[in-house]
């Protein structure tokens, strides 16, 4: 279901469209939520939530609320520098790097943030809840945490070679 644009030097991904009715007098009121993950593809990326009336309201909402939210990922090449996890709510997330050629090996809300982040070779694995929002939230929480060996050798003041 992910739709990708792009504008300017962002790539937007649809990751989920909700419809929400409301009964009222008339009738149902129907309402829209859109969740987008943005990102540059070259190692930043964030997530939006927007909700309107209509669904392309809703998703301009969501893509102006995601590059407010962009975070920057440590990368090596085209894959990430090492085996990390992330956890929100009861969606678990498990990235492994991957070499050159294997692709991104994910579902649809851990696929766009890679994606949108400009990995091009990953392994990944969801546990626990399938809710695209926390799956999303867990993928980039997981993706903060990675560190590139010359960070880590710098905070640790040794050399890893």
């Amino acid at each position: 279901m992910a739709e990708e644009s792009t504008r300017g030097e962002l790539i937007d991904k649809v990751v989920k469209i909700r419809r929400c009715a409301a009964v009222v007098k008339g009738g149902r009121r129907f309402s829209f939520t859109a969740l987008v993950v943005v990102g540059d593809g070259k190692g930043n990326v964030g997530w939006g939530y927007g909700k309107a009336n209509e669904v392309p309201p809703a998703v301009e909402k969501a893509i102006k609320d995601g590059s407010r939210s962009l975070v920057t990922v440590a990368m090596t090449g085209s894959t990430i520098p090492h085996e990390v996890k992330g956890r929100f709510g009861a969606a678990r997330v498990v990235l492994v790097p991957a070499g050159p050629g294997t692709g991104v090996i994910a579902g649809a809300a851990v696929r766009a943030v890679c994606e949108a982040c400009g990995i091009r070779d990953i392994l990944t694995k969801s546990f626990g809840s399938n809710n695209a929002t926390n799956l999303v939230k867990a993928t980039i929480g997981a993706l903060t945490q990675l560190r590139a060996s010359g960070e880590v050798e710098r905070l640790r003041g040794v050399s890893l070679t």
